[in-house]
C-alpha cells in the first residue's frame, strides 16, 4: 500500500523539479488572424508569430506581417489581413517567420504593433 503512494510522490517531485530547472518559458504566441480583428483588445505585453509580408518605402521601422494561413492562398484575390510592426531594431527580410513580443499601441488610423524582440524562425520564400 505504501509503494504506490511513494511512487506517486517521487512522480511528482521529479515534475516539480523539471518545471524548476526549466525555467520561464517562451510565451504562448498569438496567431495575427487572432489579433487583427480588434487589436485594442490587447492589453500589455503579447508576442504573434506571423510571416513578414512588406515593408513601408515611407518609413524604414515600419513593416507588416501576415498570418502564418496566408501562405495556403495562392491566387491574387486574397485578402491578406496584415498588422503593422514597428521596431527600433533590425527588419526581418520578406518571407520571414517571427514571433513578436510587444504591445499595441494607438496610432494615426488605427493601432501598430510596437515590437519588443523579434525572433526570426525560419524563412518562407514569398517570390519576392
Amino acid at each position: 500500500m505504501k509503494k504506490p503512494i511513494l511512487v506517486g510522490v517521487i512522480l511528482l517531485l521529479c515534475v516539480a523539479i523539471g518545471f524548476a530547472l526549466k525555467g520561464p518559458g517562451e510565451a504562448t504566441a498569438l496567431n495575427v488572424n487572432d489579433v487583427a480583428g480588434d487589436p485594442g483588445a490587447f492589453a500589455g505585453t503579447i508576442t504573434v508569430t506571423g510571416i513578414t509580408a512588406g515593408f513601408a518605402p515611407q518609413d524604414p521601422s515600419l513593416f507588416g506581417v501576415m498570418d502564418i494561413k496566408e501562405l495556403q492562398c495562392t491566387t491574387p484575390n486574397c485578402n491578406k489581413l496584415l498588422i503593422p510592426v514597428r521596431t527600433a531594431g533590425l527588419l526581418p527580410k520578406l518571407g520571414d517567420e517571427v514571433r513578436i513580443s510587444g504591445s499595441f499601441v494607438q496610432a494615426a488610423g488605427g493601432y501598430v504593433f510596437s515590437a519588443e524582440t523579434i525572433k526570426v524562425l525560419r524563412n518562407h520564400n514569398l517570390g519576392g
